[in-house]
């Protein structure tokens, strides 16, 4: 943080900040608050599997040819195999 002050604890740090909040109950501060909105994607997961060194030098090196990052190759390439083995 800057020189700026948090509007609820006066704290001119992140430490101070969760330093405050340590000892101190949102309740208490209620109307100090503001309603805030904002955008969530719960639809977005990520999962990750672990791909030996060189296979994953092979797969960024492909990627980089095709103009994608190595996480769409590697999905395409999961979904055409799983399309394969729906039809057999």
């Amino acid at each position: 943080m800057k020189k700026h002050k948090s509007s609820v604890s006066q704290a001119t740090s992140y430490k101070e900040i969760g330093e405050f909040w340590d000892t101190h109950d949102l309740s208490d501060f209620w109307d100090k608050t503001k309603e805030a909105s904002f955008e969530v994607d719960i639809e977005s997961e990520a999962t990750y599997y672990a791909v030996d060194k060189m296979l994953s030098e092979k797969i960024q090196s492909i990627a980089k040819k095709r103009g994608v990052t190595a996480d769409t190759l590697i999905n395409l390439w999961v979904q055409e195999k799983l399309q394969e083995q729906k039809v057999s």
